[in-house]
């Protein structure tokens, strides 16, 4: 079967334990992804669901594998782009590794599925997130760009 994939690579100066609790925590999440939070218990089975600031559901899923400070598997559906939406779940794949002074932070994304929407619509998003994180680790400061969700999506 074909498939869509996404990877994405970055160094973080932080630890293992600061950079887990920015992807995770709500309160630190709003500050460099759109205003956005993940509900989620954060064991293995639990809901997982990506909220946008009014409160729709923008992502949903599931926790299919973690390992705190270091793995975190994610069943993931878009939720309100129905296009996305009909594509059905990908998933995501995020590793931490201390390396030295920094954190080797692995995404991969990714879907059984030839040409995703979905994908493809990742692939421009995680690169700015992420840097917004990485930003925001080292300097106290996440971009302009991703504190706010977008005008009318």
């Amino acid at each position: 079967m074909s498939s869509s994939r996404f990877v994405y690579v970055t160094f973080i100066r932080t630890t293992p334990a600061k950079l887990w609790q920015a992807l995770i925590d709500p309160q630190f999440t709003r500050q460099y992804w759109a205003e956005t939070w993940q509900d989620s218990t954060w064991q293995p089975g639990a809901s997982w669901k990506l909220m946008i600031p009014d409160g729709r559901v923008g992502d949903a899923g599931e926790i299919v594998e973690i390992e705190p400070e270091k793995r975190l598997v994610i069943s993931w559906r878009n939720e309100f782009i129905p296009a996305m939406k009909e594509e059905g779940f990908s998933l995501l794949t995020i590793e931490l590794e201390q390396q030295g002074e920094v954190v080797r932070l692995s995404l991969v994304h990714e879907m059984q599925r030839d040409g995703s929407k979905l994908i493809e619509g990742v692939s421009s998003g995680w690169p700015m997130i992420l840097a917004s994180l990485k930003s925001l680790l080292e300097t106290g400061e996440s971009f302009e760009a991703t504190r706010k969700w977008p005008e009318g999506m």
